[in-house]
């Protein structure tokens, strides 16, 4: 196996380094005061971003998580290879507020670009991927639900009923990242058109502009104390008897489970990808504090307990970062649904690894690893939620250890 970078990944590898040294990381304060501003418009996305986008622009490092494909409207994919991408991942996550939205590579839209690349009729694909694709809008999607258990994504209660030529949405939803936005314009809602069929065939999904009579952006939901504004925040939206065209469903009534399953497993580990960088600038800062910091008379650094830390979270890195990496190469070979079982495991081991790295950097950092003088109280919080996010550990433990156990009850070996 050769884990050496091709001459592209490295050439885009030392282009987003660069980036990221000369323009993301020196904007954090900026962030930082951008979103303190108390005259900035409510869950607006802060003007560095715009800035940022505009350089990655000039600097070719946009769209870089689609795979080139024909037809695209829009300023389309750049052709990597899942291998390709998640070295560049990686170094997003550095900075998870700014560099993912800086290269238009920010989830949610990234899922439902492709989500609209794969699935979507030529009509969708002009009127919305387009526009994403050049990041004009924002986008929501809109599947999970506060009165249902949505780590079941069959128990999903929103209704999609056809009424001649239209579709009426029915249900309530929330924790739909990016809805407060004000240039989230469109939702891709999952919800029931059959509830009578077979479980995996009840469920569809429908285009909802923002716009639409009957759209209710209630209110934004924290996430342990954050909003998360820099990402357009996380919504409680209710859609009340919300028509629109018929020509809105993406794909066909009772594909809605898989279009979803489709689109959640490159979500996932983009997610992980990311994750890794988030690990990688905890171990950086608890090093950087623990040499600087002297107690009992001498440095953290020098303390056996510390030095633990540090190496147990360079080896679990190590062996993330492997993972993901057979992950991404089995996608890009076999496809996911040959990598089922790599998605799931990196699923379950990378948001639980980074969180105990996360938390070492705190301990590491004492009353200022929980302030906000440093980014680690923040990136623990948004580590945390991805053991929910995309479903929970226990749902791919699940799966998981049915699919082993199946090999062994056949005899397969």
């Amino acid at each position: 196996m050769d884990f050496a970078y091709d001459a592209r990944t490295e050439e885009l590898r030392q282009r987003l380094l660069a980036f990221m040294d000369e323009h993301v990381h020196p904007a954090e304060p900026v962030l930082d005061a951008q979103l303190a501003d108390p005259d900035r418009v409510a869950w607006s996305v802060p003007p560095i971003v715009a800035e940022l986008q505009a350089e990655a622009r000039k600097q070719g490092l946009w769209n870089l998580f689609l795979p080139a494909r024909q037809s695209l409207p829009g300023e389309g994919g750049a052709g990597l290879t899942n291998l390709q991408y998640a070295p560049l991942a990686e170094i997003t996550g550095r900075s998870p507020q700014l560099a993912p939205p800086a290269l238009n590579c920010a989830a949610p839209d990234t899922g439902n670009m492709e989500l609209l690349a794969q699935f979507g009729s030529a009509e969708q694909r002009e009127q919305w991927l387009g526009p994403l694709l050049n990041g004009e809008i924002r986008s929501a999607f809109a599947m999970t639900e506060p009165d249902v258990a949505s780590s079941d994504a069959t128990n999903i209660a929103t209704r999609i009923e056809r009424d001649g030529d239209e579709y009426v949405v029915t249900g309530r939803k929330w924790y739909i990242t990016g809805a407060m936005n004000p240039q989230c314009r469109i939702f891709i809602v999952m919800g029931k058109t059959d509830p009578d069929a077979e479980p995996h065939r009840r469920q569809s999904m429908i285009l909802v502009p923002r716009d639409t009579p009957g759209v209710t952006v209630r209110r934004g939901m924290k996430v342990f104390g954050y909003d998360d504004a820099d990402h357009g925040g996380h919504a409680e939206v209710h859609f009340d008897g919300v028509r629109v065209p018929a020509g809105h469903l993406i794909g066909t009534e009772g594909s809605g489970f898989a279009i979803a399953q489709a689109r959640l497993g490159p979500g996932r580990i983009h997610h992980c990808m990311r994750a890794i960088g988030i690990a990688e600038r905890a171990v950086e800062l608890m090093c950087r504090r623990t040499l600087d910091r002297v107690a009992f008379g001498r440095p953290l650094a020098e303390q056996g307990v510390v030095q633990d830390w540090i190496a147990e979270s360079r080896v679990r890195i190590e062996q993330l970062r492997l993972l993901v990496l057979k992950t991404a190469w089995l996608m890009d070979t076999v496809g996911n649904r040959g990598a089922h079982t790599e998605i799931q495991a990196i699923k379950i081991a990378t948001p639980r690894t980074v969180e105990w790295i996360l938390d070492k950097a705190v301990q590491a950092h004492g009353a200022a690893g929980v302030s906000q003088d440093t980014p680690l109280a923040q990136l623990w919080a948004g580590n945390r939620t991805l053991r929910l996010a995309d479903g929970p550990d226990e749902v791919h433990k699940r799966s998981l250890a049915r699919n082993e156990l199946r090999r062994h009850r056949s005899g397969d070996r």
